[in-house]
């Protein structure tokens, strides 16, 4: 994926998502691979915040380990009465998503094979990622069993590479070791990382630099801020506040005594 703000120009720096090459707009193709998964951003090479965040992962691993149900959709959760706890994105262009009723879930994809949680087989999955993780970088935060964040602040001479190009080989590993796949979010703190990596799921690579981010954060809902819940939301919606562009126009003293 591009960058959100379009701006790339004649000999933006980038990396092929396949074979981790050097590439360079205009470029289309890896010179190396011939692969068209190309990744370019004028700060590509500077940015070391990242958010790793696995594509549907439950349903990931299901299909992993049962490759008939490749293109079916699967639903991992309870009974008719339970909820959806994940859900493949074959389910979830039908509209499927995680925490919805079960019993909804089926109305929208009846077709859709549906698989108990098999939290044990998904925890050793997790751990597995996250060895890979901690042998690319010891500062790892991890949010649940199949993302965290990752600083790979000073890792360029360990790696000799840059902290895109050791992101990019890292799920590379993910997918040939774990068998599942993950999207990247590289940024330059945490909380945007976390936005970038839900911008180009599944097998995704965002990148937000610093240049971008207030005009793409700008016109963005407010409860799209990590840690932003629906007690806040309400709140802010009604003090006017709907959208990231509004909420900074409005005075830090102000929003603290709110």
């Amino acid at each position: 994926m591009m960058a959100p703000m379009g701006s790339e120009r004649d000999g933006t720096p980038g990396l092929c998502r396949d074979c981790s090459a050097p590439v360079s707009v205009p470029a289309t193709r890896c010179g190396d691979c011939r692969s068209p998964r190309l990744v370019f951003h004028r700060e590509i090479h500077d940015l070391a915040i990242a958010h790793i965040d696995c594509d549907a992962f439950y349903a990931s691993v299901e299909k992993r380990d049962d490759p008939s149900l490749r293109d079916r959709p699967v639903i991992v959760g309870g009974g008719q009465r339970g909820v959806v706890s994940a859900a493949c994105y074959i389910s979830r262009i039908k509209g499927v998503h995680s925490a919805m009723p079960m019993f909804k879930a089926l109305k929208l994809c009846p077709d859709a094979v549906v698989i108990k949680p098999d939290m044990k087989k998904y925890t050793d999955v997790g751990r597995q990622i996250r060895t890979l993780m901690q042998a690319v970088t010891p500062l790892v935060e991890p949010l649940s069993i199949d993302e965290a964040f990752l600083d790979l602040s000073g890792t360029e001479r360990l790696h000799k590479a840059s902290p895109a190009e050791s992101l990019n080989r890292l799920v590379q590993r993910i997918e040939t070791e774990c068998g599942v796949t993950a999207s990247i979010g590289l940024s330059y703190n945490k909380s945007i990382a976390k936005l970038a990596s839900d911008l180009d799921k599944p097998r995704g690579f965002a990148i937000l630099g610093l240049a971008d981010a207030p005009v793409f954060l700008a016109g963005l809902p407010v409860n799209r801020i990590w840690g932003v819940g629906k007690s806040l939301h309400r709140k802010l919606l009604a003090d006017g506040i709907s959208t990231i562009g509004q909420l900074r126009t409005r005075e830090e003293a102000a929003l603290v005594s709110r």
